[in-house]
């Protein structure tokens, strides 16, 4: 029986081209020339302000603490149902992190619950555009607004998604982006910091380069450079830059399989609505980019009996985050608020198989083999 897996990284035929591209001209450590087309293209498409490729979406976040100038005590408010990688960003420099529920429709932060967690000591707001359907924004940045602090949008799986026309990871003052295997556009490993607030551009570059000013010394802006800022080395060869760039040039084409498909498993899973299993919802102002396709089980062994069942059948399906709030690392400095709706989502979200190959054919099994599940 042959397994359909969970994910299958595609490839459009052209990476290793580029990659041979960018080896023979010499330039393969980083900020060549495929690395200003990946640049440009962020910039141009979406209008982001200042784009930078990081070797991680992780690294991006990390840059994002450093460029808020996070130091211990600072309170970051971000959701509990999120990758780690949110949070340690943060952790890093000495934040405390303050955790906020999911809403009951959507993994995705309540933005109702934010305004009560600000203190005189929050000094950012994280958000995290689960499957890429975008948070209400707009309640978001009138917050930062009212107390004056900054947002970072944790866009890893966002890219090509849209809040009331705006481009996911546009409309914080920051943002990080992931071209890890698992996401629509990959490198392998990768990663993008969006810059949308310009006060934070030239610092950003020296934070990338270790802490120097570098990446003006080769535009001839220094005569010399040196050990200017704290910083780390966060920019990609551009081996990892020739790859992405084949993947950006296929975006629309990418994009529009992966919808297609999501759009499949809906059609065709309507049946369990009627069974009391929560098929994903987009909100009015945000659109949908393909990325995951989940549903919600009623409770946690159904989750286990069913992952099992569908493995049995050659399909392999996940589950997905593990509440940071009670992880081994941060449960015993959480302030002890339950946090519901994110363990729910712990315990019920099952994710199906999404990814660019997969058939058609492949889907009908797959949502054959779940209603024959649940019908017994």
């Amino acid at each position: 029986m042959k397994l359909i897996p969970f994910n299958k990284p595609y490839m459009t035929g052209q990476e290793t081209k580029y990659i041979q591209e960018a080896v023979a001209s010499g330039k393969i450590s980083g900020d060549g020339n495929f690395t200003k087309k990946c640049h440009q293209f962020f910039e141009q498409k979406y209008g982001i302000k200042k784009a930078l490729l990081t070797t991680s979406c992780t690294d991006a976040l990390e840059m994002c603490a450093i460029l808020l100038n996070i130091l211990p005590g600072d309170e970051v408010i971000m959701p509990s149902y999120t990758f780690v990688s949110t949070s340690n960003a943060f952790v890093l420099r000495g934040a405390k992190i303050v955790f906020v529920d999911s809403s009951q429709e959507h993994p995705n932060l309540d933005v109702n619950q934010i305004e009560s967690l600000i203190t005189p000591k929050t000094k950012a707001i994280v958000v995290v555009h689960y499957a890429g359907v975008a948070c209400d924004m707009d309640v978001v940045m009138a917050l930062a607004e009212k107390y004056n602090l900054k947002v970072v949008e944790d866009a890893a799986q966002a890219i090509d998604s849209f809040y009331k026309g705006r481009p996911l990871g546009t409309i914080g003052h920051l943002a990080a982006f992931s071209f890890h295997e698992t996401k629509n556009i990959i490198s392998g490993e990768g990663g993008l910091l969006a810059i949308n607030d310009l006060q934070f551009a030239a610092r950003a570059e020296i934070i990338r380069e270790k802490g120097t000013n570098r990446t003006a010394f080769f535009r001839g802006e220094v005569d010399k450079y040196g050990w200017v800022d704290i910083g780390s080395s966060f920019l990609p060869s551009e081996i990892i830059a020739a790859f992405l760039f084949a993947q950006l040039e296929n975006l629309d084409q990418i994009q529009q399989r992966r919808k297609a498909i999501w759009a499949r498993y809906h059609q065709k899973l309507q049946p369990l609505a009627l069974k009391g299993i929560q098929l994903p919802a987009l909100p009015s102002y945000a659109t949908n980019n393909g990325h995951i396709y989940f549903m919600l089980c009623k409770n946690l062994e159904q989750r286990s009996e069913l992952l099992a069942y569908l493995k049995e059948k050659g399909v392999y399906a996940v589950f997905h985050y593990l509440s940071l709030h009670s992880s081994p690392y941060f449960h015993q400095v959480h302030d002890g608020r339950p946090l519901t709706q994110s363990d729910e989502f712990t315990n019920t979200l099952l994710r199906l198989p999404l990814f660019y190959e997969l058939t058609d054919q492949e889907v009908d099994y797959i949502t054959d083999t779940l209603l024959q599940f649940f019908e017994e």
